[in-house]
């Protein structure tokens, strides 16, 4: 895996990638749903279109989501990274998806977040509530004390023992500043700078809990959950309301993934490209932001090429005969 900063440089090329015209090709996920409750199985192809051919990349992230694991003592999440030779179409990489979706996904957030998060007055260290204390909880604790400066962090997950160890891991962080468990989202969500949800997409009656009357009033809202906990009141009513990727995000409200929410009028790449920073919105200047990353397949290719060049370059991995 890169170093930190270097996965903040994937992420932000990637988004740029998808919002520049011919800059890449992707469709919005292909999902089957096996008999298993809440389970699915995307394929998610991506092609990034490089100013030099020879540089471009190909490949897909197949990737299974099996909340019914969980009682097995299973991943609830597995995934393969399969790279192609751009030129000839021969695969040249299969990876562990696991470790990329996580890191990536944290990895955009970190770019969301240092573009887009408020500044507290008067030299205050921000408050970030963490809802969701899995693997993602995981993957985003580093990237929060490298893009905050020393981020108080409130942890909240359905299940404490999970919350504590995650804390655990915080406070082990440096970087971080104080830590706390809080006992429901709400209590962790109050008054906070920055949100994170990355919480189970697998619990449909608890969808869209979270309102307005939660959040602060310059909030940023980083949802990698979907509409798991942000309800489309809070789109709807935000001065920016962020995507990663505008057609997949409609292809999933399509599909119902996303009931009532508005259209993104902007895309992290397009923001980045524009080189806004805080922006104001409707005029409101430090208003509520909301950025809704669902995760793309360009960025599994993008750092599964990094990873693999590295592991190259130091004799790792199997290198089978064709």
């Amino acid at each position: 895996m890169p170093p930190l900063e270097a996965r903040l440089r994937l992420a932000e090329s990637t988004l740029v990638a998808l919002a520049t015209p011919g800059g890449s090709e992707l469709p919005p996920k292909i999902a089957i749903h096996p008999r298993a409750d809440g389970s699915f199985v995307h394929a998610m192809p991506a092609h990034l279109r490089a100013n030099d051919p020879a540089s471009d990349l190909v490949g897909m992230k197949w990737v299974a989501g099996f909340a019914t694991n969980h009682p097995l003592g299973l991943p609830a999440i597995s995934a393969l990274v399969v790279l192609n030779d751009p030129a000839t179409g021969l695969p040249t990489a299969v990876l562990d998806g696991g470790p990329i979706t996580a890191q990536r996904t944290a990895a955009v957030s970190g770019v969301a977040i240092r573009l887009l998060a408020p500044r507290p007055a008067g030299g205050q260290r921000p408050v970030v509530a963490l809802l969701g204390a899995g693997v993602q909880g995981r993957a985003h604790i580093p990237i929060l004390a490298a893009v905050l400066s020393e981020p108080a962090v409130r942890v909240f997950d359905r299940h404490p023992e999970r919350a504590e160890v995650l804390a655990e891991l915080a406070r082990a962080t440096p970087g971080i500043g104080d830590v706390r468990v809080a006992a429901t989202a709400r209590e962790a969500v109050d008054g906070a700078d920055v949100v994170v949800t990355a919480a189970s997409f697998t619990v449909p009656e608890r969808r869209q809990v979270m309102s307005n009357a939660w959040l602060a009033p310059a909030a940023t809202v980083v949802a990698v959950d979907y509409a798991t906990y942000v309800a489309a009141e809070v789109a709807r009513a935000a001065d920016l309301f962020v995507v990663d990727e505008r057609g997949q995000f409609l292809a999933n409200r399509l599909a119902g993934q996303f009931d009532g929410y508005p259209d993104p009028p902007a895309t992290l790449g397009e923001l980045i490209l524009a080189g806004r920073g805080r922006p104001g919105g409707r005029g409101r200047p430090g208003g509520r932001v909301l950025v809704t990353h669902l995760g793309v397949g360009l960025a599994d290719v993008v750092f599964g090429d990094a990873i693999a060049r590295r592991a190259a370059e130091l004799g790792l991995g199997l290198t089978l005969p064709r």
